[in-house]
C-alpha cells in the first residue's frame, strides 16, 4: 500500500504547477465562455446572469492561479539555488498576474479598457514618484540576482562614491538590501548604490595578506 502522506505537507512543485494551470485554464474559459454568449446573442436580459456567473469564476480561479504558479515559478528557482531571485521574481509575477487578473474581471463586466489603461497609467505615474527609491532597489535586486556580479558568501570589494571602499563577506541578497558582514559589523547596502558601484571579488579572507 502506498503511504499516505502526513497532513500538513506542503503540495509538491509538481502539484503546485499541475493545480496552477488547471485553475488558469477554467478562468480562461469563463473569459471566452462571456465573449461566445455575448458574440452569439448580443447584449440580452440573461446576458447579465452569465456576467455574474463568470466574473466571479474568473475572480476566484484567477487569483488561485496567479498564487499557485507564482508560487511555482518561486520554488522553480529556489530548487536552482537562487533563493533571493525566487523571492523577488515571485512578488513581481503576482502583482502582474493581479493586475492581468483585475483587467479581465473589468473587461467581463464591460468597461472601458482604454479608460483602464489610462487610470493605471497615471496611478502608476503617481506611486512610481511616491516609491521611486523603494522600486529601483527592487529592480536593482532583478539585475543583481540575474547578472550575478557577486554570490552570497563570496567575499568581494565595493567602490561606492556613497559609501566608499568597502571590503565584506556577501551574507544575503533582499529585496531592497544586500547584507555585508564588514570588519566593523553588519552592513545593509541598498541594492541601487550597489548596483551602481564598482565591484570585485577577493579570494583572500579580510584579515589576511594577499
Amino acid at each position: 500500500m502506498a503511504r499516505k502522506k502526513p497532513r500538513g505537507t506542503p503540495p509538491t512543485l509538481q502539484q503546485v504547477w499541475i493545480s496552477g494551470i488547471v485553475a488558469a485554464v477554467i478562468a480562461v474559459g469563463a473569459i471566452i465562455v462571456k465573449s461566445e454568449f455575448d458574440s452569439r446573442h448580443g447584449v440580452m436580459r440573461h446576458s447579465s446572469i452569465v456576467t455574474w456567473i463568470t466574473v466571479p469564476v474568473l475572480l476566484i480561479f484567477g487569483i488561485y492561479a496567479v498564487g499557485r504558479l507564482a508560487d511555482g515559478i518561486g520554488r522553480f528557482l529556489a530548487r536552482r539555488s537562487i533563493e533571493a531571485a525566487a523571492a523577488v521574481v515571485r512578488l513581481v509575477a503576482t502583482g502582474v498576474g493581479y493586475l492581468l487578473v483585475l483587467i479581465a474581471v473589468f473587461e467581463l463586466l464591460g468597461v472601458s479598457i482604454a479608460h483602464l489603461i489610462i487610470g493605471f497609467g497615471l496611478a502608476g505615474v503617481v506611486l512610481g514618484i511616491a516609491a521611486q527609491q523603494s522600486l529601483g532597489n527592487i529592480f536593482a535586486s532583478l539585475v543583481l540576482l540575474f547578472a550575478r556580479p557577486f554570490s552570497v558568501g563570496e567575499h568581494i570589494r565595493i567602490r561606492s562614491g556613497t559609501i566608499g571602499v568597502v571590503d565584506a563577506w556577501v551574507l544575503g541578497i533582499g529585496l531592497t538590501y544586500v547584507t555585508l558582514q564588514t570588519e566593523d559589523g553588519l552592513l545593509k547596502v541598498p541594492n541601487s548604490v550597489v548596483l551602481a558601484s564598482g565591484i570585485g571579488k577577493l579570494d583572500s579572507p579580510p584579515h589576511r595578506l594577499p
